[in-house]
């Protein structure tokens, strides 16, 4: 079986790489490092200039029609460099879900803007008192003729300081069982009544704490039905879980292998010839080629016209624990230096053992908690009854 993506997944590559090196520079990566935001609008708009910003989509919609292999193959590379992808992944998932289940009135407002790097589109599911369980969620969206008036608040709205528009679940209705009470709206951002609060978190991001008071939204702005919002935010949870996986482990792993062919021991030895290095080392290149596979089969699904639910969450529980299990292993391994971080001159590799184990974990919680994807396999994929 060959597992190779082909010549033109190469050629694209190959693309990605060149505008890489040329535009994520070493002020852009400071950036990202000082403020802990992972978006940068010069660099999303040279995604655009360059036609790396939404290669997948039909030319009509202002991408360039290319297939899910070559797209996967560019997004492991901007995955792979650790470059400010987040701001894109956001909107492009919620650009999914208009181009599939919105309006055509939603469509011609919103996909032209997000494709043109002109907006961003964050996410607002989850809330400080809901936790993993997004379906309890408490924001209530009450009826007020052709708007809706929004009260509530959320948690991990990451880069809502420079978005225009949240994707936000509601509750709706609350004499029904809390699955079918939610509706989603494409709030606008930038108007009274919204308060944003930043958070950084154990890694050094910036997430934020959203409050909505008072906020009203056009109902032209709903994206589905009224108490149809658990359907809407499963379909975007699944692009979101199916997308290119585990290029912070890749990374990871690199910046180690290097640490190891260029580092010795106290008797001067290459520590790349300590054989728990080298069981280290082929244990995580095993796992990474793992997650590799896992999120190639995702698109191949997508070329195939068909939706990688079970098959996405896979991919994003084996990566998020890949890496989690990986960052303490190394950071285990390099002992008392691996704690040491980026900036101090003494640090392994600029910290990134150290810099891995604090992002890991949050890596479990993105697009649902481990323990939810769990509940995915364990009952669509692998048709087991709900625990009681």
């Amino acid at each position: 079986m060959d597992f190779r993506l082909g010549e033109r997944s190469d050629a694209f590559r190959d693309k990605a790489r060149r505008f890489l090196d040329e535009h994520l520079t070493d002020d852009v990566r400071q950036q990202m490092h000082d403020t802990g935001v992972h978006h940068n609008w010069d660099f999303h708009r040279a995604r655009v200039a360059n036609g790396l910003l939404a290669p997948g989509w039909p030319v009509e919609f202002g991408g360039e029609g290319r297939d899910a292999l070559e797209v996967l193959a560019s997004a492991e590379e901007f995955q792979a460099s650790g470059a400010p992808t987040y701001g894109v992944g956001t909107t492009l998932m919620v650009a999914n879900v208009i181009r599939h289940l919105g309006t055509e009135e939603q469509k011609r407002l919103i996909l032209p803007r997000a494709l043109s790097g002109e907006i961003i589109i964050v996410l607002g599911f989850t809330e400080p008192e809901a936790g993993s369980d997004v379906a309890a969620a408490q924001t209530r969206a009450v009826r007020d003729g052709d708007q809706w008036v929004i009260n509530g608040q959320k948690m991990f709205t990451t880069n809502a300081q420079e978005a225009d528009y949240v994707f936000l679940l509601t509750r709706t209705n609350t004499e029904v069982a809390k699955h079918k009470g939610l509706t989603t709206f494409l709030v606008p951002l930038r108007q009274p009544g919204v308060e944003i609060q930043p958070v950084i978190t154990v890694s050094g991001e910036r997430t934020n704490l959203t409050f909505y008071s008072d906020v009203r939204v056009d109902d032209t702005l709903r994206i589905g039905e009224v108490d149809g919002g658990w359907h809407i935010m499963t379909v975007g949870l699944t692009f979101e879980r199916s997308m290119a996986q585990g290029g912070d482990a890749r990374r990871l792993l690199g910046d180690m292998e290097h640490w190891a062919v260029t580092a010795v021991d106290h008797d001067g030895r290459p520590r790349a010839e300590d054989p728990d290095v080298q069981a280290r080392l082929g244990r995580a290149a095993a796992e990474n080629e793992v997650t590799l596979l896992l999120a190639r089969r995702c698109a191949w699904m997508h070329n195939a016209g068909l939706l990688p639910g079970v098959e996405g969450s896979m991919a994003k529980l084996f990566a998020s624990e890949a890496l989690t299990r990986q960052s303490a292993d190394f950071v285990d391994l390099l002992g008392p230096d691996g704690i040491r971080s980026q900036g101090d001159p003494t640090a392994i590799e600029d910290g990134i053992a150290e810099y891995s184990y604090r992002y890991a974990l949050g890596t479990t919680t993105y697009g649902g908690t481990s323990e939810v994807q769990r509940n995915i396999i364990a009952q669509r994929g692998l048709g087991l009854p709900r625990p009681s």
